[in-house]
């Protein structure tokens, strides 16, 4: 991990030397100086990811530092350190930015915790505002979102099919969005203007499964008013999206492999047929090969549909798309709610990127759904995700080569989880694993981690 850059301004040349020694023994590249116009210098020159500065000084002061800091740079954490801290100044600090306004005697550990919460908070609004940046930069109107090389594979398959009029047949688990994947293909097909029909076929039981896809005529049967258009005839001139297809009976299949063969429909109680113009994208999450084997499926109409095959991988499979989805629905759900949510914390990220979500992207969605309708504050924290995740988390032993880790592996692991929790400072990292500082040492010497 790079060492966090720290920038200290105290006039006073021992209490500035004294803060020096202690960030450095930390782990920090800190560079301090005796003067504000110094220090706007050095702002000038670089960023720092924290500022520690002395309120009261000549030409120069704490305050001024923070102004000009937040001008030019809003991502530098800041606190002040004041001698005779007034109540007036403190609450004038926060308002204009400060992280935290601190109180001269202070302790050397409240300083430790101090710059380690706000290096913190700094790493997880610019992680927010990444993801942010990211998730605004899909602007198709149907939006299918990752990182993913597979995935990105599989849309640039989808964007040179699109185009075309082959059937097309998705595949894979409940909840991966699949029928995202067959909106993402109309929108870039030149079907587009015309409608996108989609049809669940395990919702209907045969014959209103027939009904609703055929349509009928007046008088067709009891009950029968009107005529009913068909969603085939429905779909006309763009695309039909048939989910959950390898649910259809074999009588419907046989139905639906007359339509793509002849593009026509015969209306139930009708004597002649209506011509169709329909690009067909069929769906399932069932193994639809073995099913043709066993007979569950007609062959025929698996290869009119398997024209092109589009598989979409688990959401575990594709854990790096974890963060950018889960902020995506953040920020979904914190508009539709009129919450002002934005953030997920390191603790509810890193249970998030633990977890394996039998649920897919569906799942992901609700989890964060329900965190957004929870949260009192501005982020997501970890008690905010559902219990049994929570509980899931630590009950997961991982592996490695096949076999499960050793108890020193899974220490080892867990010091440098602590470590980056901690971001990288050993004193405080020490007092969450609840050792000394020493006895971590010692750990990490003889696991041989390197240090954050």
């Amino acid at each position: 991990m790079t060492s966090r850059k720290l920038l200290i301004v105290d006039d006073d040349k021992v209490a500035m030397k004294n803060l020096e020694q202690l960030l450095k023994r930390e782990g920090y590249a800190v560079t301090a100086t005796q003067s504000g116009g110094n220090a706007l210098a050095l702002l000038e020159k670089q960023p720092f990811d924290l500022m520690l500065s002395e309120l009261r000084m000549d030409k120069v002061d704490g305050m001024q530092l923070l102004k000009r800091c937040r001008e030019s740079h809003p991502d530098t954490a800041v606190i002040l350190i004041a001698g005779h801290a007034t109540l007036e100044s403190a609450v004038e600090a926060m308002k204009l930015g400060a992280f935290h306004y601190l109180a001269k005697p202070y302790r050397q550990d409240d300083v430790r915790e101090l710059v380690a919460a706000a290096l913190e908070k700094n790493r997880l609004k610019r992680e927010s505002r990444t993801l942010r940046e990211k998730v605004a930069g899909y602007q198709d109107k149907v939006r299918i979102i990752t990182q993913d090389g597979h995935m990105q594979h599989l849309l640039e398959m989808a964007r040179q099919v699109a185009p075309t009029d082959c059937n097309i047949l998705i595949t894979g688990e409940s909840g991966t969005g699949k029928e995202l994947f067959a909106r993402y293909l109309h929108h870039h097909s030149r079907r587009e203007p015309g409608p996108f029909v989609a049809v669940n076929s395990g919702a209907f039981n045969e014959e209103l499964l027939a009904n609703e896809l055929f349509g009928h005529v007046k008088g067709a049967f009891t009950g029968a008013h009107a005529d009913k258009k068909g969603l085939l005839e429905a779909a006309s001139g763009g695309t039909l999206f048939l989910d959950e297809i390898t649910e259809m009976s074999p009588a419907m299949q046989v139905k639906l492999l007359r339509v793509i063969q002849e593009k026509e429909v015969l209306p139930l109680g009708a004597t002649s047929p209506v011509k169709v113009d329909v690009r067909f994208i069929a769906a399932t999450n069932r193994d639809v090969q073995e099913m043709v084997k066993q007979g569950g499926f007609r062959q025929d109409l698996y290869f009119r549909l398997n024209v092109v095959n589009l598989h979409i991988p688990a959401l575990s499979a594709r854990k790096e798309d974890v963060p950018l989805l889960a902020h995506h629905f953040l920020l979904k759900h914190a508009a539709l709610m009129g919450k002002d949510v934005t953030e997920l914390d390191a603790g509810a990220l890193d249970l998030l990127r633990a977890y394996d979500f039998p649920g897919n992207v569906r799942e992901l969605e609700n989890i964060i759904e329900r965190g957004v309708a929870l949260t009192t504050g501005r982020g997501i924290e970890a008690a905010q995700l559902p219990d049994d995740l929570r509980e899931l988390s630590i009950r997961t032993f991982r592996k490695k080569k096949g076999r499960l880790l050793t108890l020193e592996e899974q220490e080892q692991d867990y010091i440098n989880w602590v470590l980056q929790e901690a971001g990288g400072n050993q004193t405080l990292a020490a007092q969450m694993l609840g050792i000394d500082r020493v006895s971590l040492w010692r750990k990490l010497k003889r696991y041989e981690v390197e240090k954050a």
